[in-house]
């Protein structure tokens, strides 16, 4: 089971999603019911919605580019020690992730925001999870998990 807390540093969030936590909860919770790997497990990570200022900040000091972007992660293991913890462990906190708000807003429909909002939460959860998009085949790869993960939760 994935449990996220929630932080909105940006109160203007709450403008674009009333109760980021319980929205969370609620597509969270889809995804563990439907998603059997997630079952028998306790996972745990944070996600910070933020504005630009801090989400360059952080970008700068952890991967030395200094602009802005549209969702950050911060995995807590490896790839190698994600499984490995994953197979052995029964609880494990994977990390934590990074959403601008100001790369989403100029959505005008709340409904294309919420999407879009969802898109980012689950790139991001899907690197915590151990994947990534250097090579063009891991790609290809973590695009078939985002896209499976965004079907459980939005239908």
């Amino acid at each position: 089971m994935i449990n996220i807390n929630v932080i909105a540093q940006n109160n203007i969030w709450l403008n674009y999603i009333k109760r980021p936590n319980y929205y969370l909860h609620s597509r969270i919770q889809k995804l563990n019911q439907r998603e059997k790997k997630f079952k028998k497990k306790k996972l745990f990570c944070t996600l910070l919605l933020s504005g630009n200022k801090e989400i360059r900040y952080l970008n700068k000091k952890f991967r030395k580019k200094n602009k802005t972007t549209d969702v950050l992660s911060f995995p807590f293991y490896t790839k190698n020690e994600y499984k490995k913890k994953f197979k052995s462990e029964k609880e494990l906190y994977l990390g934590d992730i990074i959403i601008n708000l100001n790369k989403i807003k100029d959505k005008k429909n709340k409904k294309n925001f919420k999407l879009e909002f969802d898109k980012l939460w689950i790139h991001g959860l899907a690197h915590l999870l151990g994947h990534d998009h250097k090579r063009n085949k891991d790609f290809k790869k973590m695009q078939l998990i985002e896209k499976k993960y965004f079907k459980l939760v939005n239908d």
